[in-house]
C-alpha cells in the first residue's frame, strides 16, 4: 500500500478584494489589504450571507431562486494559475479584480482541483471551507475584453480547471495580505461509483 501524502501544505495571501455590486455586466473588485470575516463571507461584498438564492449551478435539485446555504462566499484563485491563465491569453498578467477574486493565494499547487471541505485556515485562526472548482464564466470574460481588447473570447477555455474554488466561512477572523494559509486536505480515498 503507498505512503499517504502529506495532509497540510502551507500558501500565502498575495491579494484581496470586494466586490460592491452586480449592477454591470463586468466584474468590479477593489483591492483590499485587510479583510474581516464574519459567518456570512465578507459583509461588504456582494456575494455576503448565510443563504442565496439558487442558481444555474444547482438547478438539478432546485427551482432557480429557492433560499439554500451559501457556500459561494469567496471567489478564491492561485496566483499561479492566474499567471497560467495570462501567457495563454498573451497578457503579462492578468489583475484578479478582472476575474472577480476575494482571495489571491501563492505557494499551493493544483489550486483549483482541491477536494471540497478542505480548509484554508489562517494563523489568526479564520477557516475557510473549500465548496467546489469555481468553473470559468462569461463575467470575466467581459471584463477582461474590456480592459484588454481581442483577449477576453479566449478567457473560458484558457481558464477551464484554473478558475479557483469557492469557499465559505467555517470561523471567522481576519484575513491581512502576507498572511499565511494553511490548507487541511480531508483524509479520504477518491470516491470511487462502482
Amino acid at each position: 500500500m503507498p505512503a499517504l501524502a502529506p495532509t497540510e501544505y502551507y500558501g500565502t495571501i498575495t491579494w484581496l478584494g470586494v466586490m460592491h455590486h452586480r449592477d454591470a455586466p463586468e466584474l468590479d473588485s477593489h483591492p483590499l489589504t485587510e479583510m474581516v470575516l464574519t459567518w456570512a463571507g465578507n459583509p461588504d461584498d456582494v456575494h455576503a450571507g448565510e443563504t442565496r438564492p439558487s442558481c444555474s449551478r444547482v438547478k438539478s435539485q432546485y427551482p432557480k431562486g429557492t433560499e439554500i446555504r451559501n457556500t459561494r462566499q469567496l471567489s478564491v484563485v492561485s496566483a499561479e494559475e492566474l499567471a497560467e491563465i495570462a501567457a495563454t491569453l498573451g497578457l503579462d498578467e492578468i489583475d484578479p479584480a478582472l476575474v472577480g477574486a476575494s482571495i489571491v493565494v501563492e505557494g499551493l499547487p493544483d489550486f483549483s482541483h482541491l477536494p471540497p471541505s478542505s480548509r484554508l485556515q489562517a494563523d489568526g485562526g479564520a477557516t475557510l471551507t473549500v465548496d467546489m472548482q469555481n468553473r470559468p464564466c462569461q463575467f470575466p470574460a467581459m471584463t477582461i475584453e474590456k480592459a484588454a481588447p481581442g483577449h477576453g473570447k479566449a478567457f473560458k477555455p484558457a481558464a477551464e480547471g484554473k478558475r479557483g474554488v469557492t469557499a465559505w466561512v467555517e470561523r471567522p477572523g481576519l484575513l491581512r495580505v502576507g498572511d499565511r494559509l494553511r490548507l487541511h486536505i480531508p483524509d479520504q480515498r477518491v470516491w470511487r461509483p462502482a
